[in-house]
Parts: C-alpha cells; structure tokens; sequence
C-alpha cells in the first residue's frame, strides 16, 4: 500500500494554469502506475491521466490532451499533473491514485484497477 496525498488545487480563471501534485509514502513509489481521475459535482468519476512506473509512458483522455501534462519524480516520490488552458467545465475534485505497475510500461485507466486512492484536491475554473 501507499499513501497518497494530493495538493496544489485552488481557484483560478479560465485560460490559466494549475499544478498538482500528487505525493507517496509508503511502498515503493517507483513500483507503481500512478492515474489522476477527476469528479465533477453531480457526474461520475472520470479518467484523466496515466503515467507509468517508468514514468516513460503516458495516456491522456481526450478531453485534456494537449493541455494536461502527467510527469513524475520518483526520487521525490510525487507524481504531477500540469494543467494549462482551464476551462470552467474542467472544475472537479481531482484524485490521485496507484497500482502496482506489472511491467514497467504498464498503464491502467479504469478506476476499479486502482489499489489506492488519495482524498482529492479541488480545482474551481471561473469564467
């Protein structure tokens, strides 16, 4: 297991830019796929980003490719998601979660192949 602790969300307008930061502890970081997900007030979890234990495999769903990046510093045991060109309809909690990555280009994108979960940050976009 590893414990993850998300930080970095806030208020900003829309056109800006936001960085999250998703930090382990626990097992080994560098063991494990790490995903941010996202959930919109009154809609159902959504996919986001992967990155894999690697870190030299990423995945994006379409709705933020181009403007999301994922990235991570194992030696830091936090993993990043850097968001540019916000848009109101990208406000939601944002979680990070982790699973143990079976190779090391491994990426998963389906929340039930997640073995844990942080508590989310929040992330407002104005318009």
């Amino acid at each position: 297991q590893v414990q993850l602790v998300e930080s970095g969300g806030g208020l900003v307008q829309a056109g800006g830019s936001v960085r999250l930061s998703c930090a382990a502890s626990g097992r080994t970081f560098s063991n494990y796929a790490v995903d941010w997900f996202r959930q919109a007030p009154g809609k159902e979890r959504e996919f986001v980003a992967a990155i894999s234990r690697s870190g030299g495999n990423t995945y994006y769903a379409d709705s933020v490719k181009g403007r999301f990046t994922i990235s991570r510093d194992n030696d830091k045991n936090t993993v990043y998601l850097q968001m540019n060109s916000l848009k109101p309809e990208d406000t939601a909690v944002y979680y990070c979660a982790a699973a143990l990555g079976r190779f090391s280009y491994s990426i998963y994108t389906s929340p039930a192949a997640m073995d844990n979960w942080g508590k989310g940050t929040l992330v407002t976009v104005s318009s």
